[in-house]
């Protein structure tokens, strides 16, 4: 056994990570207890608050050995995440155990040769009983490689330059919401309404414009940061003065920041937390410095960063609307089972409504973008047979058992919470909007002050539109999200001067198909009522040939279907199915259209875009 050196013990817990042995993809943690109780009980969450779906963070945990000054005292476990430590009262408590660290997500931990990462819900056994008191964390430089820095949200009480020492946070739930990034990542800060923010970035390849990224992202910040809290705090003056006069308080709800970003060859992803964020996307899709040493083109970003910037504008105004405003049901976090609530419809919903439309006030994205993007959103509802089987209210309640675990029937049974409760945001704004008394806009920052940013039920946003409409929106709310009806989406948005195009539709949605094309054409999803559904097509079918008029063709994206049908009714679609051929009579499918959005009245359009 290692000696166990610990950077402080005055808390009532504390831990030390160690960077074992990067090679092999292992923490070390000591957690000590100054005080334990006679028969120590230790837990590990199961899941981490933000990712609705029980992981088993317990499995990557082994080797835990208890001690008590020199001498080992026994430890029970009682189930898969708990264990329990005989210990004498009075004399310090040190356990030991490894964290195998390799899972990539923004949900859990990694560690290599190039970069670690950890959440505490992966690597911090809880001490129940002291959950709420003040607990350290310190991070050994022990075992870094040459010029690895730490970047957290966590309170930084002894610290070298690098970012490694002492940590401090004033209960469990606290530091396990602060996740540590470790590596020789790019950093990058701004100040964003008086607020310090950093910007640290994983992976990035040489083209990488940290400059832009930064610019961007101090854009969509100030545009929340006025979304919430008025245009008051865009004066940083103002929120100094504010600061000092309340004790160093202000209105926005955190004094510091950090965004990070790990940059992989194919990924995407983010987890909100109270004052930061972790986020993957592809290396393809970051910012890209203007070409040097090539050929001149026309400099322009890729399409992907759009979608980068989209996802750095949703976790943050998470920073709000679920990690403070956030259902009743998790106002206490249980991290030993699921959390149920039917309030996700809200809070990733509203909050998918909104990151594209923040974009669009932060002047990232124009008109046009923006239309298209809530076209993909508009046509992804519709797309989806599910919306007609599942309430968004239902789907929220379901997320442990069925969003986060979707199969070849997923689409048919359920419908997503971020993208129809997306839309029935849209519809509520659209309406007070036109009814003219108040927008979406304000009645978030009516919760915000009814509920003090803290919890919130589906009741108090009832109340809040009573309050700022003088009538009753019980109607609109049972029928958008505890009922299966069709959203008023192209109404309340011609009224909006938008105009609501058709246009065909893609051929896997036309057939009714959701494929794979690698090599070949593989079936992952069959959607209900569909005429490839009618044919007998089935998810794991590889779609070999099609034959019409007696010409048999080999078939290897779904497009080919398109150049070798004409004018046919009828085709004969060869499948392998368990290495079985089979053929498959399918009917020509009649045309259907897909929605696209366009300017029609511009004057009244930009009124809603631009939140007046």
């Amino acid at each position: 056994m290692k000696s166990r050196t610990s950077t402080n013990t005055t808390a009532p817990v504390h831990y030390q990570v160690e960077l074992l042995d990067v090679q092999a993809h292992l923490f070390r943690v000591t957690l000590t207890v100054p005080a334990p109780t006679a028969q120590q009980t230790l837990r590990l969450p199961v899941w981490i608050p933000g990712s609705y779906l029980v992981r088993e963070f317990a499995k990557h945990l082994q080797k835990l050995d208890a001690r008590q000054g020199t001498k080992r005292v026994a430890v029970q476990q009682h189930d898969k995440a708990t264990w329990e430590v005989a210990c004498t009262p009075g004399t310090p408590l040190q356990v030991q155990y490894e964290v195998y660290a390799f899972d990539a997500s923004v949900r859990t931990a990694w560690l290599d040769a190039q970069r670690g990462f950890f959440n505490g819900t992966s690597l911090c056994l809880q001490v129940p009983e002291l959950a709420d008191t003040p607990h350290t964390l310190a991070i050994a430089a022990a075992g870094a490689p040459k010029g690895w820095q730490v970047a957290t949200g966590l309170e930084a009480v002894k610290c070298d330059k690098a970012g490694f020492g002492l940590y401090r946070a004033d209960s469990y739930d606290t530091l396990v919401d602060c996740p540590v990034e470790l590596g020789p990542f790019w950093s990058g800060s701004f100040v964003a309404c008086g607020i310090p923010h950093r910007f640290v970035v994983a992976g990035a390849p040489p083209s990488f414009d940290g400059a832009q990224l930064l610019s961007d992202t101090q854009a969509i910040c100030e545009a929340e940061l006025r979304f919430w809290h008025g245009e008051a705090v865009a004066d940083v003056k103002k929120v100094s003065a504010s600061r000092k006069k309340d004790g160093g308080h202000s209105p926005i709800p955190f004094k510091n920041y950090v965004f990070m970003l790990a940059a992989v060859h194919d990924g995407y992803g983010g987890l909100e937390h109270k004052n930061s964020t972790a986020l993957i996307c592809a290396r393809k899709d970051l910012p890209r410095l203007p070409r040097t040493t090539l050929a001149p083109t026309t400099h322009k970003q890729p399409e992907g960063y759009t979608t980068l910037l989209g996802l750095i504008s949703h976790e943050y105004f998470h920073t709000w609307n679920v990690k403070r405003l956030r259902p009743a049901e998790l106002a206490r976090y249980d991290y030993t089972q699921e959390n149920y609530t039917q309030l996700l419809w809200f809070f990733e919903g509203f909050t998918s409504y909104y990151d594209d439309l923040l974009l669009r006030r932060a002047a990232r994205i124009d008109n046009a973008t923006y239309l298209k993007l809530l076209s993909k959103t508009i046509n992804q509802v519709n797309q989806t047979p599910g919306r007609l089987v599942q309430s968004v209210a239902q789907s929220s309640f379901d997320a442990w058992v069925k969003y986060y675990r979707q199969d070849e029937n997923t689409a048919n049974a359920t419908v997503s919470y971020y993208t129809k409760g997306s839309l029935v945001g849209l519809c509520l704004d659209l309406t007070l909007r036109a009814e003219g008394k108040t927008s979406l806009d304000a009645v978030m920052r009516g919760l915000w002050a009814r509920c003090a940013g803290g919890p919130m039920t589906e009741a108090d946003l009832l109340t809040v539109l009573q309050e700022q409409t003088g009538r009753s929106y019980a109607k609109e709310i049972a029928h958008w999200v505890h009922n299966t009806k069709e959203l008023p989406v192209a109404e309340l948005l011609e009224q909006h001067g938008v105009q609501v195009n058709r246009e065909p539709d893609q051929v896997a949605q036309q057939l009714g198909l959701r494929v794979k094309e690698n090599g070949g054409l593989f079936v992952q999803q069959v959607l209900r009522g569909s005429v490839a559904e009618k044919a007998g097509f089935a998810a794991g079918d590889e779609w070999l040939a099609v034959q019409t008029e007696g010409q048999p063709w080999r078939m290897q994206a779904l497009d080919d279907l398109t150049l070798y049908t004409g004018k046919a009714k009828k085709v004969s679609a060869l499948v392998s199915r368990d290495k079985r051929l089979m053929t498959l009579t399918l009917a020509m499918p009649a045309p259907s259209t897909a929605v696209r959005l366009s300017i029609r009245d511009a004057a009244a359009a930009n009124k809603w875009l631009n939140g007046a």
